[in-house]
């Protein structure tokens, strides 16, 4: 018994003894550091970097940029490229890894867009460029939602109220209804355009009337968003997403927004117009309703076909007296500068009058903000 007891004991301190100290462990090595993408210099000059260490190829396509501009891999698996220096502006842009487009995930703000989301970056100017943001009142956005009954579906559109507008006032507004291109959401002329920082500051300085901006889903017929839609090259579903935008239009938005808000109701106070397949709207819906439009814009237009006498049959030069301006603008680098320029040979040899704008630029959004800042000084005067 007494053995069996000190056998105990033996093991039970054996257990309760204090181990050996083990062998200090390595610790693991720190997490990199999050990349800085895009980085702004104070020359403006911008550099872009994306982690993607089993790349074989990168580059990045920034807006108004001919071509994509090819990366380099630095040791650590990190593309990088630093531009020239970029005039002032919000540039779009992407990644290209072997062929395939991406956002920049180091970069919280995105374009939003239907069909291809791109990353963005400001390279900020002076406060002389309309677009930045100014110590000036601002104005309210305003979502509305309602349920389409020439399209089918549940859409919304955007309303800019200038400053000083109060709904339990007397004063009334004109209206200007700015349309998006293909691809676009209803927010793109506020979320990229920045249509009301630009009015903000046009009307604080004294270049532009206080308006309302309405700013409605581009799209007749949602089918032409599927990429196997055939957009602009099936003629019947192109008309057609024309067309039922157009009633949608002056059905739908029109009388919603002038039983909503205070508005001035006659053609004199109502302005249209857009960009690319906005434009092609404002100049198909503007010009063929001038019972309902003295102001008509169109930014780089396309979409609607060059057969102009058919596509506007009853505009000639007694008609388009009607008008107090038809503005038709398109970037020198454009590719829709043909049919614009051919479209305004065939204005003039009908008679109307209208002002021919030609920019440098491409199809970027870098003209079309240019091209509000200018049109819309020119409206309701």
């Amino acid at each position: 018994m007494k053995r069996t007891l000190l056998l105990l004991a033996i093991l039970l301190t054996a257990t309760i003894s204090p181990a050996q100290d083990p062998k200090p462990q390595t610790p693991p090595p720190a997490p990199p550091p999050p990349l800085v993408s895009p980085e702004v210099h104070a020359d403006n000059r911008v550099t872009f970097r994306l982690h993607a260490p089993n790349a074989k190829e990168v580059a990045v396509k920034i807006a108004g940029v001919e071509k994509p501009l090819p990366m380099q891999k630095d040791d650590q698996g990190v593309w990088n490229i630093t531009t020239d220096p970029l005039s002032p502006d919000f540039y779009g842009y992407t990644f290209i890894a072997d062929g395939v487009g991406l956002i920049d995930p180091s970069n919280h703000a995105v374009i939003p867009n239907f069909l291809s989301r791109a990353s963005e970056v400001h390279v900020p100017g002076p406060l002389s460029l309309t677009w930045e943001i100014a110590d000036v009142p601002h104005g309210e956005i305003h979502h509305h939602f309602y349920k389409s009954k020439v399209v089918g579906d549940y859409r919304g559109f955007y309303v800019y109220t200038p400053p000083g507008y109060d709904p339990r006032g007397k004063q009334t507004y004109p209206v200007l209804y700015l349309l998006h291109g293909y691809s676009d959401d209803a927010s793109a002329w506020t979320a990229v355009g920045r249509a009301n920082v630009i009015l903000d500051n046009l009307i604080a300085q004294g270049k532009a009337k206080p308006m309302l901006i309405v700013m409605p889903l581009g799209y007749g017929e949602p089918k032409i968003l599927e990429p196997s839609s055939g957009a602009f090259r099936d003629r019947a579903l192109t008309d057609r997403n024309f067309d039922k935008f157009r009633d949608a239009l002056l059905t739908e938005v029109i009388p919603q927004v002038e039983s909503a808000y205070l508005v001035k109701k006659d053609r004199d106070s109502r302005a249209i117009a857009g960009l690319s397949m906005g434009g092609a709207e404002s100049l198909l819906t503007g010009l063929n309703t001038l019972d309902k439009f003295s102001y008509v814009g169109a930014f780089s237009s396309g979409g609607f076909t060059p057969e102009f006498d058919k596509e506007f049959p009853a505009l000639d030069a007694q008609s388009s007296q009607q008008l107090h301006l038809l503005w038709i603008a398109c970037g020198t680098e454009d590719r829709l500068i043909e049919i614009n320029r051919n479209f305004r040979s065939w204005l003039a040899s009908k008679g109307v009058k209208h002002a021919d704008i030609e920019t440098p630029g491409m199809h970027t959004w870098m003209v079309w903000r240019r091209n509000l800042t200018e049109f819309s000084q020119l409206l309701f005067r």
